[in-house]
């Protein structure tokens, strides 16, 4: 725990070392929200760029001083002169190759919600989440609150939630800095009682001090009156500025017009934007340090295990099993089990094992309910007590069992579905295949069903052979796969599992389905291994080529380039390492459909994030989406991780100089967009512009990215899971804090088109189902019209605390019965009254302070023509972009 009165002196020699490090580092890219700011004002310092600079140091402190089993411990002076980069951290912790790709998603979920704050209608123009209009206790209180509310949730292991509080909590701190004036009053270290909760700000200015005087020029470096009064700058119109007040500032603060016109924030390094802008660098500095002392708190509060679960510090997977418990079921389930038992035994205690463990049950009428835990031993005994029993007819509540699961599982995680029977649920289908891609979740379903056989458990009803066509569309929207197979089987084909949470990544086929007599194709690089072909379907005969002419068929055992295995109509071919780089074949003789996918273990991989420019208001940046949206000029921001797995130190870094975009199934190429390099090309930052032709239709594509390792040799990586182009634009946000029992929470939803006339229903589900109204059920809109309207949510006052709540609104074309639907997804917590969790404070002051307070708001429906883009723009933004850091993740905000 940080004492209150001198945090970095506390902090470590080694700490402070690299702070010094890292702070005489030239800046890579403002207190604007994110990289895309600086179109605006290049040189600047972000949002971004401190949360993730001080997230890189704290955990290089964990790892400085938490030794990793088997491996000789770090050395700060191994870090010193360098830039800290997240792949360099991981390789020197866990060692060579381990991936980084789910910390650099975890960073990017917390400074997405950090910039969210200066997007959002909840809490862009709250002045309490940015210190402004001299509402500096207002401000600390929410603050705090925020850092507690981030502590409540991490507890609760919705880490989704903890992130979002903890980018929200972060945007305040840093802006502090920037919006007040600590920096003119010569202070040189972060504000010693800003993160405690009962600690008092002392000299403040009062309502009736005068502040700054008049400036009429864009640089008003001597505006203030006093620098003894802590104060901050009043923007826009709401509040109004009292005479004598200082402003914001800049071209888009109404505020700076009336006497005295000019401001004080310190937000950029341009005039335009900043009139203390002089100062920026040194409100970044503190900004920084306050980071590091909030990342310190966190990790005081939350333990190294829970900080570490917090940011996703390891290389590790997540296990996710939704498991079919009725009567016919006994094979599945112990397959599950031995799969389960295998995994934790195998990697406890070990960079790989499991940080989050989700068992949801169903069968029918029933399903549920979710069983979270990161204790690996409180997890087996929880499956262990699942057992087949009863309820064995068809069909099952599958799908809301997955919902349920994919709600309580972290991002970029395999789930794992045992059934042999159909979906009762069938409805949910669309819903589930939208969830899977916003939390960028593979769903793989091991079904011990033919599905063209008719005969076997008790149905209801004579059943479809198309029945199993949900889980299809499920796993197609995932990048997961639906695996057929009989019960004597199921042990063996279950031991996908373990491999699938290896962090593999699937290559890209062509053509990507099978088609009789043509070949598919594949390119082996040199940083592959651990090559997998797996083939399923009935299959009369298959075999494999290598680049040099090398075959082999369907035979068990080992062969020229592999060892075969067959589980009935399931084949696992395990190549031999080092495989031969080049072009290979795969040739598929089978009745019926048949499918292969082809994986392999590599930590050269790649996220990516879609964005469209907003420059319309005081901080310009780029607005994140889940999906593109039709009709809209969209940006696509691409972070290569593990550049540094190079076959010999010296070679040059591989590159990507294509992104490549297909329709889904069929794989015929869409289009192909230079890929633009952003900074210093060991960060692997690229960016495209997409533009509105290419994403016309709404529809499913994949994305691949084409390239060359650093011998010229080809690289050729695909995104785990297809995209979506959506007809709308579906926006939906909630309340800055938590829900609480027996109260009614606002949201506000936000409905824009920009491809043509829209006629649309709207309809909202909630998990739990709590009681939710809305002023909107139905909305017409012309090209470029938005509509806004209101929903309150209840919540009942048997509410359980710390129990998830997740809000739906989908949108249908009432006309366009082929166009899919474009559901928007809201995760809220429920907090008790007396929570025990907050951040630890001075022994002298124990007592939380905790807000939900949240921005009024007004029930009304308003449709906008004309501004649905809100000074979105088309021109290509990227060629003033400097040396930035940008770390994307792929949930959802």
């Amino acid at each position: 725990m940080l004492p209150t009165d001198e945090p970095l002196s506390h902090l470590g020699p080694s700490l402070l070392l690299l702070l010094q490090l890292q702070l005489l580092l030239p800046p890579a890219s403002a207190f604007f929200p994110n990289i895309w700011s600086l179109l605006a004002a290049p040189g600047s310092i972000t949002h971004q760029d401190l949360t993730e600079e001080a997230a890189l140091n704290v955990t290089l402190q964990l790892f400085l001083e938490q030794p990793p089993p088997g491996r000789p411990p770090l050395r700060l002076e191994d870090f010193l002169g360098r830039t800290l980069l997240a792949d360099n951290l991981f390789a020197a912790y866990f060692g060579p190759g381990s991936p980084s790709r789910r910390f650099r998603a975890a960073l990017g979920e917390v400074s997405r919600a950090n910039a969210a704050q200066d997007f959002l209608p909840t809490s862009r123009n709250d002045p309490d989440l940015h210190f402004d209009a001299e509402r500096l206790g207002q401000g600390r209180t929410r603050l705090v609150g925020a850092l507690g509310e981030t502590v409540v949730a991490a507890r609760a292991l919705d880490h989704t939630l903890a992130r979002q509080r903890l980018g929200a909590a972060l945007h305040a701190l840093q802006d502090f800095y920037s919006h007040s004036n600590w920096v003119e009053m010569g202070k040189q270290q972060p504000h010693p009682h800003l993160l405690w909760p009962r600690q008092g700000l002392r000299n403040l200015a009062q309502v009736g001090d005068p502040t700054c005087s008049d400036c009429e020029e864009l640089s008003c470096p001597g505006n203030l009156l006093g620098f003894t009064l802590l104060t901050s700058g009043y923007f826009g119109t709401h509040p109004s500025k009292p005479p004598g007040k200082c402003s914001h500032g800049g071209h888009f603060d109404q505020s700076s017009s009336q006497p005295p016109r000019g401001g004080i924030n310190k937000d950029s390094t341009s005039p335009g934007f900043s009139p203390h802008h002089m100062l920026h660098l040194q409100a970044a500095k503190l900004a920084l340090l306050a980071s590091i002392q909030a990342f310190s708190l966190l990790r005081s509060r939350l333990g190294d295990r829970g900080f570490s679960r917090l940011l996703d510090i390891t290389p590790a997977s997540s296990l996710s099993f939704v498991l079919d418990t009725t009567g016919s079921m006994g094979e599945e389930i112990n397959a599950a089990k031995i799969q389960a038992r295998h995994i934790v035994e195998q990697r406890r205690g070990g960079p790989m094992e499991p940080t989050h463990y989700v068992l949801v049950p169903f069968h029918d009428p029933g399903f549920g309910p979710v069983f979270t835990t990161s204790d690996p031993d409180s997890f087996w005994q929880q499956l262990n007590e699942i057992h087949a029993l009863g309820g064995g007819d068809e069909p099952e509540m599958c799908l809301s069992a997955l919902e349920l699961a994919l709600l309580h599982t972290p991002p970029l995680s395999d789930i794992f579905v045992f059934t042999d029977a159909s979906p009762k649920d069938a409805f949910l289908t669309n819903r589930v295949e939208s969830l899977t891609q916003e939390r960028r979740c593979r769903v793989t379903f091991l079904v011990t069903e033919d599905p063209s056989r008719v005969q076997g458990r008790p149905r209801r009803e004579v059943l479809s052979p198309l029945r199993f066509e949900p889980y299809e569309a499920v796993a197609l929207a995932s990048g997961g796969e639906v695996i057929f197979t009989k019960d004597r089987y199921i042990r063996d084909v279950a031991a996908i599992v373990g491999d699938s949470i290896a962090d593999l990544v699937t290559l890209p086929l062509e053509p990507p389905v099978v088609v009789p007599e043509r070949p598919l194709v594949f390119s082996v690089d040199g940083l592959l291994q651990r090559v997998t072909v797996r083939i399923h379907g009935e299959v009369s005969s298959f075999w494999i080529r290598n680049p040099a002419g090398v075959s082999q068929g369907q035979e068990e055992g080992e062969g020229p380039l592999g060892h075969t295995r067959r589980f009935g109509q399931f084949w696992m071919v395990s190549m031999n390492d080092p495989l031969q780089t080049g072009t290979w074949e795969i040739q598929v003789t089978a009745k019926g459909t048949s499918r292969v996918r082809v994986q392999a273990q590599t930590s050269l991989d790649f996220l990516f994030h879609f964005g469209i420019p907003r420059e319309d208001g005081p901080h310009p940046g780029l607005y994140p989406l889940t999906q593109p949206v039709a009709g809209l000029q969209t940006q696509l921001l691409v972070e290569v991780t593990g550049l540094g797995s190079r076959g010999n130190p010296g070679d040059p870094l591989p590159h990507f100089s294509h992104v490549v975009l297909r329709g889904v199934p069929h794989g015929a190429e869409l289009g192909r967009v230079p890929l633009e390099p952003m900074g210093p090309r060991e960060r692997g930052l690229l960016a495209a512009s997409l533009p509105p032709t290419l994403l016309s239709t709404a529809g499913p594509f994949s994305l691949e990215l084409i390239g060359q390792d650093g011998v010229g040799q080809g690289l050729h990586r695909a995104a785990p899971q297809p995209c979506a182009v959506v007809p709308v634009l579906l926006e939906l946000s909630g309340p800055p804090g938590f829900l609480a029992p027996g109260t009614k929470a606002p949201l506000s939803l936000r409905i824009a088109s920009f491809s043509g006339p829209q006629d649309l229903d709207l309809r909202t589900y909630v998990n739990p189902s709590f009681a939710l109204t809305s002023n909107l059920s139905r909305v017409r809109l012309e090209q470029n019209e938005s509509a806004w309207g209101c929903l309150w949510l209840k919540v009942p006052d048997t509410a359980a605390s710390d129990s998830v709540v997740m809000v739906t609104v989908t949108a249908t074309d009432r006309e366009a019965s082929t166009v899919p639907p474009t559901h928007a997804f809201l995760r809220l917590l429920v907090l008790g009254p007396a929570p025990q969790d907050q951040l630890p404070a001075p022994v002298h002051s124990t007592d939380p302070v905790l807000t939900t307070t949240s921005p009024a708001f007004h029930l009304s429906t308003l449709v906008t023509p004309g501004r649905a883009g809100g000074g979105l723009v088309s021109n290509p933004w990227w060629g003033t972009v400097g040396a930035v850091l940008l770390l994307l993740g792929l949930a959802s905000w």
